[in-house]
């Protein structure tokens, strides 16, 4: 069988067929759930021909859904819709893959399972005994501890690992500033921030020169282009300012502000996940359109620790769709 496997998120949709295929668009799930099949038909479309899907998803959390058991079963019945007669099998936390009957009849394995197939993969992909995967995405971090080529996770469900620190609610692009900070710099003091969702991450990142702009992207707070432009009038309405009221340098420094809150939020988590192994792993793997910021994040915390890059091995290319990439594989080596 030809397989391509779908990692269907909130907010974005991933594929991928391990053999070097990826594509990753936009799809505002909480706003149109019954609209996936069409979104899946459309990926499908542009991708190699397959004759089996693959199914990991976070997507189920959407509050569109009144229940996550719910939301498995009506994200699954969409996949069904969208793939045809193809072959569908559903990635579970077990590490296994189950037809759509059986996930619908345990969905506490099947929800959020994303994270455990790429660790999975991942800790193949390690030149050493031990290390830590380090995946920061658009909306959130997975921070999971790899042994003997063994997910070594404390936490299964997502509210498990929140509690673990191996899962921290935060990303490079979808995060509320006002998450993250109570005030921010500005014209030598600090000001309150507006606890509105005025601003995200993405306009950090966009102020930062880290991430590019794409005038035709408008999934942003406010609807607007994602540029530095429109993103520098979004943080000054952090501060119920105009764009005219803020420099670029007040601007820069209020991004870096968020940013270093951002870190600090992610280092806690790493420092609790690192403490709980016997030593520190030797090795970090990366993933994920945050990538840059785990790098810093592992200067400031373990410089010691080397890092790896998922984009780095195979056919890989772009890591921010490297679950579906594990699930691809995985599901090749299980399934065929």
């Amino acid at each position: 069988m030809n397989w391509l496997a779908l990692d269907i998120g909130g907010a974005n949709l991933k594929a991928a067929d391990g053999q070097g295929f990826s594509a990753a668009q936009p799809f505002a799930l909480w706003q149109e759930p019954n609209q996936l099949h069409q979104a899946i038909a459309e990926i499908l479309s542009i991708a190699p021909p397959c004759t089996a899907v693959a199914v990991t998803m976070t997507g189920e959390l959407a509050d569109c859904y009144p229940t996550k058991r719910e939301g498995v079963r009506q994200i699954l019945e969409q996949v069904g819709q969208g793939a045809g007669e193809r072959v569908l099998r559903v990635y579970r936390t077990a590490g296994d893959f189950v037809n759509v009957a059986d996930a619908v009849r345990d969905p506490h394995l099947v929800s959020a399972s994303n994270w455990h197939a790429l660790a999975t993969w991942a800790s193949h992909q390690l030149p050493a005994t031990a290390g830590v995967l380090i995946d920061i995405g658009s909306t959130t971090t997975d921070l999971i501890p790899i042994h003997n080529e063994r997910v070594c996770a404390v936490g299964h469900t997502d509210s498990e690992r929140l509690m673990s620190g191996e899962l921290v609610y935060t990303g490079i692009r979808r995060t509320p500033v006002a998450t993250l900070v109570s005030d921010l710099p500005y014209r030598g003091t600090r000001c309150a921030v507006a606890r509105e969702t005025f601003a995200t991450t993405l306009d950090v990142y966009l102020t930062l020169k880290e991430l590019t702009e794409d005038p035709e992207d408008c999934t942003t707070a406010d609807g607007r282009p994602a540029t530095r432009q429109a993103a520098h009038n979004r943080l000054a309405r952090m501060l119920c300012l105009d764009e005219e009221d803020i420099t670029t340098e007040d601007c820069h420094r209020m991004a870096a502000s968020v940013m270093d809150s951002q870190i600090q939020l992610i280092q806690n988590a790493l420092t609790q996940v690192l403490g709980r192994q016997k030593q520190k792993p030797p090795i970090a793997i990366l993933s994920g359109s945050g990538e840059f910021l785990a790098r810093q994040i592992l200067q400031q915390t373990a410089p010691e620790i080397s890092v790896d890059s998922l984009s780095e091995h195979g056919v890989l290319k772009d890591s921010q769709c490297a679950p579906a990439h594990a699930v691809a594989v995985l599901a090749e080596e299980q399934c065929t």
